[in-house]
C-alpha cells in the first residue's frame, strides 16, 4: 500500500504592524479640523506624541495620545487609559507646584485617551551630550574641561533629587527622557556647539511610567536606571556619575537612606548579569 505524505498546515500570514502616518485622521475628532494639524513627533509603544498649538498659533504644545488598543477588551482600555491619562497628569501637577521642572498640564480628556502640555523648546540631554562628547573626541581632548558636563550632572541629579523629595518616582529615569531647556539659546546659535552645548535647564519628561511612592527601594530603582542609562548610551559620562548622587544627596534629604539602598539595587543587578 502507497503512503502519501501529509501536506504541511497553510501557514497564517505574517501580519505587519500598522504604519502611523501623520494623519490627523489619527487622533480624537476634536483634533482632525484644527486648521494647523498636530504633527507626529514620535510612536511610543502606548502612545503617540505630536506637536501641536494650545488656544493660539504661537502657543506650541505637546500632545499626548494613547489611541485605543484592539487586543485589549474594550472596557478595561478604556479603564487603562483613564487611570494612565489621569495618573501622569497628577504627577505633572504636583511637581509643578513643588517647583519640580516638569512641563506645565494645559488640558486633558482622560475619556479620548490625550493630554496636551507644555512644549519645551530645547533637546533631550541624551543628543546634547552625545553632540558634546563627539566633538570632544574630534577635537582630540583626552583630560580637562570637564566643568560643563559636571554642572550639567549635577543638574541632573538636584531635579531628580527633587522629584523624588515630593514623593514622586519617575518609573523610566533615562537621558531620553530629560530636556535642556534653551534658555535664551536659539537653536542654530554658534554658542550652542561649543562649551555651552551643554547649557540649560533640565527638565523632567515623559511621566507615562511614573508613580506616588516614597518608598526608598523605589527611588533606588529610578537612580539604578539612569545610572545604568548612562553607562549603555554615554560610557565616557559614566565616570562623572558621582557628581550626580552628590547633587542628588544635597536636594533631597532622606538621600542617604536611598543611596544605602542603591549600593543593594547594583548588587542584584549584578548578580542578574552573571546569571544571564
Amino acid at each position: 500500500m502507497e503512503i502519501q505524505a501529509i501536506p504541511p498546515l497553510p501557514q497564517a500570514p505574517a501580519v505587519e504592524p500598522p504604519v502611523l502616518s501623520e494623519s490627523p485622521s489619527l487622533l480624537p475628532p476634536v483634533f482632525q479640523n484644527d486648521s494647523s494639524a498636530p504633527k507626529l513627533i514620535t510612536q511610543g509603544a502606548e502612545a503617540l506624541l505630536y506637536r501641536s498649538t494650545y488656544l493660539l498659533p504661537e502657543i506650541p504644545c505637546a500632545l499626548k495620545y494613547r489611541p485605543s488598543k484592539p487586543y485589549r477588551h474594550p472596557i478595561l482600555d478604556a479603564r487603562l487609559t483613564k487611570h494612565r491619562i489621569l495618573s501622569e497628569a497628577r504627577v505633572l501637577v504636583k511637581c509643578r507646584k513643588e517647583g519640580v521642572p516638569v512641563p506645565a498640564v494645559y488640558a486633558l480628556d482622560e475619556k479620548e485617551g490625550w493630554l496636551m502640555v507644555e512644549w519645551i523648546e530645547g533637546e533631550v540631554v541624551r543628543i546634547k551630550l552625545n553632540e558634546w562628547l563627539r566633538n570632544r573626541k574630534e577635537s582630540g581632548i583626552q583630560e580637562g574641561g570637564e566643568e560643563h558636563l559636571k554642572g550639567l550632572m549635577r543638574r541632573i541629579g538636584s531635579a531628580v533629587g527633587r522629584m523624588h523629595g515630593i514623593g514622586i518616582v519617575h518609573g523610566d529615569l533615562t537621558t531620553s527622557n530629560l530636556m535642556l531647556r534653551l534658555n535664551g539659546i536659539s537653536i542654530g546659535d554658534e554658542a550652542t556647539t561649543d562649551d555651552r552645548i551643554l547649557d540649560g535647564e533640565v527638565v523632567l519628561i515623559d511621566f507615562g511610567l511614573a508613580s506616588q511612592s516614597t518608598a526608598d527601594e523605589d527611588r533606588a530603582v529610578d537612580l539604578y536606571v539612569l545610572e545604568r542609562a548612562f553607562g549603555s548610551t554615554h560610557p565616557r559620562a559614566e565616570p562623572l556619575f558621582s557628581e550626580v548622587l552628590d547633587a542628588y544627596g544635597q536636594s533631597f534629604k532622606g538621600a542617604n537612606i536611598v543611596l544605602k539602598k542603591l549600593e543593594d539595587v547594583r548588587m542584584r543587578g549584578r548578580k542578574r548579569s552573571m546569571l544571564g
